[in-house]
């Protein structure tokens, strides 16, 4: 990652493990960093970004509804780059094409609609969930490397009811 200084990046999702390591690196490499949250006002969700090194200087915290079309465009506006790691989060599902993938997808289509409006945005970068590559009913030892060949059974995650 080259340096950022004047750079401006969104991170959607930002209270989130993954995200969270990202606004971290972003605001170690001198970018500034437009992050989104269900609530700004939380601290629990929120506290653990606002004391990284850079964050009063370059982090701005914004509310943003990823199932709210154009809830992104004051955030996404003015940005070089957006990472979107933001998705509904549920452990206990009953139906989970309705209640994870349906506004998930919704979501991910909104974020990039606001991209789309704003000719500042020059990439976009779509994390995924951790459900893409851990359910393939195939043994993970140390030996084995997570790359773009690892992929989830559709069928082992209906078979154990986890991701699909």
């Amino acid at each position: 990652m080259s340096g950022g200084e004047g750079k401006v990046v969104c991170v959607t999702g930002a209270s989130g493990f993954i995200a969270s390591w990202l606004v971290k690196l972003l605001l170690q490499h001198d970018y500034t960093v437009k992050a989104t949250v269900r609530d700004p006002n939380d601290p629990k969700k929120t506290q653990h970004l606002l004391s990284l090194d850079g964050a009063k200087e370059r982090l701005h915290l914004f509310k943003a509804d990823l199932l709210e079309e154009g809830s992104f465009d004051s955030v996404v506006d003015g940005c070089d780059g957006v990472f979107h790691t933001a998705s509904p989060v549920a452990t206990d599902v009953v139906n989970p094409q309705a209640e994870l993938i349906d506004p998930a997808l919704k979501g991910t289509i909104n974020v990039l609609r606001s991209c789309a409006k704003f000719p500042s945005v020059k990439r976009v970068v779509v994390t995924s969930s951790m459900a893409a590559v851990v359910f393939t009913g195939k043994p993970l030892t140390s030996e084995v490397l997570i790359d773009e060949s690892w992929f989830s059974d559709p069928v082992s995650c209906k078979e154990s009811k986890v991701c699909i």
